[in-house]
């Protein structure tokens, strides 16, 4: 294994790490081990205030979850809406209801398929984790490269999935001349995963959410993987919380706020890299866990609003219980066929077309396929409150 010499190398170094020239002439950063020193100093800038804040506010995330009727619903849409704020970041163009109109005789396309496969490995991660009582490991985490970036039909060949990379990768620009930031080489990268993965066991006295803000930064800066880092970095944020049961259920979408404030996203972890300041990074995390906890909190109180509303209206046209089931199917898979009303609701496909007349006629659903053949319905209103954030650039409301 090749070594990198210290002497006469070094071009800036603080406590997050320090800039060497390698031998085959790039600049690459080469990251000290967490966690910091000196440690974060949560004293200034208000950071012990947001701190407190931000586990208040995940407190009444937990609160709400524990009180629906039907948490999976909530969650299933949840994690959706993460998949595709997570790779919209990446520059995947595709909106939601692109992703929820997937279905088995749909092919979808290479953008829809990322954003799948990152639903996936979501809910792989989680399975891990919260059934199988598997521990956050580097094994883990190639685990759930795996699925992430597992070859989308007509996309580009997936870039080594499940390993670690062996080469020399950076971010941003064309080259290495051009890169706006250059991770450490493969063999000092292998000693800083292995250090990065005892510190994911390590007891200190640092908060859970700024060891959480420590941890996905310094994934990011290590870049282990030859594609996909940013997304298996937000993965990670989502499990180390539900692994240390500070989140009960995965139903923060935190790439809300990371795709809204996405230069500043990339910038903040940059100025750690450049200047050390881990403190300002973890105010702006600590800022995004406020800010979009607030969001699932609202979101679920409107959904739950819709769907008390939508529910009476239902039961006024004398759908019946039908409604009820009706309402279920529309939390789960609010984009539809009539046959899937017929599966699910357990009636004859007449039947099934009749309800779904009635809930046209209310408003409730749209048709979004041209022609009569195997029309596909919306639950806009539903859709609507789920798709605020993911708006494409350029996009016609």
């Amino acid at each position: 294994m090749p070594t990198h010499k210290v002497e006469d190398m070094a071009v800036q170094s603080h406590r997050s790490g320090v800039y060497r020239k390698t031998p085959t002439g790039y600049t690459a950063f080469f990251p000290r081990t967490l966690p910091p020193q000196p440690p974060v100093d949560l004293s200034g800038g208000g950071l012990q205030l947001l701190l407190s804040e931000a586990d208040r506010a995940l407190g009444a995330v937990n609160t709400i979850t524990s009180i629906l009727p039907n948490p999976d619903l909530f969650v299933g849409m949840f994690i959706q809406k993460e998949a595709l704020l997570s790779s919209q970041i990446e520059g995947t163009q595709s909106s939601l209801v692109d992703v929820l109109g997937i279905d088995e005789e749909t092919e979808p396309t290479v953008d829809v398929g990322e954003v799948v496969n990152y639903v996936k490995a979501m809910r792989y991660g989680l399975d891990r984790i919260q059934k199988d009582d598997f521990p956050m490991s580097l094994r883990l985490l190639r685990e759930i490269h795996a699925v992430l970036m597992k070859q989308v039909r007509g996309g580009k060949p997936a870039l080594t999935p499940g390993d670690f990379r062996t080469g020399q990768n950076w971010i941003g620009g064309s080259n290495l001349q051009t890169a706006r930031f250059i991770p450490p080489p493969s063999d000092v990268m292998q000693e800083a995963l292995h250090e990065f993965e005892k510190y994911l066991h390590v007891k200190d006295d640092l908060p859970p959410l700024v060891r959480c803000a420590l941890i996905h930064y310094q994934f990011e800066t290590i870049h282990p993987f030859n594609d996909g880092n940013g997304r298996v970095g937000r993965l990670l944020i989502t499990f180390y919380l539900v692994w240390k049961k500070i989140l009960e259920q995965p139903m923060l979408y935190l790439s809300a706020y990371l795709k809204a404030h996405q230069q500043e996203y990339y910038d903040r972890l940059m100025q750690v890299r450049n200047s050390g300041n881990y403190e300002a990074w973890t105010r702006f995390f600590l800022e995004g866990i406020i800010t979009v906890s607030g969001l699932v909190v609202q979101t679920t109180r409107r959904i739950q609003s819709l769907e008390s509303t939508d529910t009476e209206r239902l039961l006024k046209a004398g759908v019946g219980h039908s409604g009820l089931l009706l309402m279920r199917l529309l939390l789960k898979q609010p984009v539809l066929r009539v046959k899937d009303v017929e599966k699910s609701v357990g009636v004859s496909y007449t039947k099934a077309n009749n309800i779904v007349a009635i809930a046209e006629r209310l408003g409730m659903l749209k048709q979004i396929s041209k022609g009569r053949r195997n029309r596909k319905y919306a639950y806009q209103a539903y859709i609507d409150i789920l798709s605020e954030g993911t708006e494409l650039p350029g996009a016609v409301e």
